[in-house]
């Protein structure tokens, strides 16, 4: 019954409520850059996605963590770089991915990326044994995150037995609900965001692929079922933007995780609806451990002033050294 019945999380007092607990650390937290080293690898069906590793010591080491970024993130995004020196301190190699359009590399093929996409996460996964590693964990965020737990239920007896743990924060598990969040006026903020550069995305591509992404309407868009039935639906082989959430969603998945993953969503984290608390499958299983502090927001988890790594770098380090032998 790994639903956890408390979490260690306390939010800082100066930082009150979900939404400033999801603004905060994007405008205010300050990090320095890590020397990453780029490595640009093939996909099946001949596109390329970045992945930006990092070693903990002077040579490769023997395990090595993949981070996975959430939507319009990429590798080097504070939430990624916070955690890639947390685990480089415990030792682990770090693998921060890419999605494909992301990070400033350009990908080849008429698609971009999507939630329920995890052919790349693979593709990550295989890079990594190739270059030797005998122990991998998965951390994803909000996208990533659902990508992460989808990739580890689909498929269970294909996922790599190198995979030994995973954790996950900020999953919009259920994506029907999650959108349908988001399109509420008090997260315009958010969706102006979003939608500003995936204007751009669309863009870019109208100059390659001028019937997949037509340009009338574009700026009309005001949210995410208008965007996805528009872009994303189509041009990844969905019927309408509600089958695409329905199939990348991670929810039907977590019955079949077989590694022990923890799934981190904050009761007041502004993107997520009631279904992505999924309670009843956390009771269910023997690897999702569901933690559900009260405070964090969307990809927060800030902690006080003076300590370096936010919480959920911390716990994450946590519970791997708790269920990695």
């Amino acid at each position: 019954m790994p639903l956890l019945p408390r979490s260690s999380y306390a939010a800082p007092v100066w930082l009150p409520g979900g939404h400033a607990q999801t603004i905060f650390p994007s405008l205010f937290r300050s990090l320095p850059e890590l020397s990453f080293n780029r490595a640009v690898i093939s996909t099946p069906d001949k596109d390329r996605i970045a992945l930006d590793m990092f070693w903990a010591g002077e040579t490769q080491g023997r395990s090595v963590v993949i981070l996975s970024h959430g939507l319009e993130g990429d590798s080097r995004r504070g939430y990624m770089r916070g955690m890639c020196r947390t685990f480089a301190a415990q030792g682990w190699d770090c693998a921060a991915r890419s999605f494909r359009g992301c990070g400033g590399e350009p990908n080849l093929t008429p698609g971009l990326y999507h939630s329920g996409q995890t052919e790349d996460l693979h593709t990550a996964v295989l890079h990594c044994l190739e270059l030797g590693y005998e122990r991998i964990a998965l951390v994803g965020f909000s996208m990533g995150g659902n990508q992460v737990l989808k990739y580890l239920g689909e498929a269970p007896d294909k996922v790599s037995a190198q995979i030994v743990a995973a954790a996950v924060f900020s999953v919009p598990c259920h994506l029907p609900g999650a959108a349908t969040v988001l399109d509420q006026p008090g997260n315009a903020v958010y969706m102006r965001y979003f939608l500003q550069t995936l204007r751009e995305k669309v863009r870019q591509k109208h100059a390659l692929y001028p019937e997949l992404y037509p340009l009338d309407g574009l700026e009309s868009i005001r949210t995410f079922a208008e965007f996805d039935g528009r872009y994303t639906a189509p041009i990844h082989g969905f019927a309408s933007a509600r089958d695409y959430w329905e199939k990348a969603a991670c929810l039907p998945h977590l019955p079949h995780i077989a590694v022990p993953a923890l799934l981190v969503n904050a009761r007041n984290d502004p993107f997520l609806s009631d279904g992505c608390y999924p309670v009843d499958a956390a009771r269910q299983s023997r690897f999702l451990f569901l933690e559900m502090p009260d405070n964090g927001g969307h990809v927060g988890f800030t902690s006080r002033l003076g300590e370096a790594a936010y919480w959920s770098e911390t716990r994450a380090a946590e519970f791997f050294r708790q269920y990695v032998l």
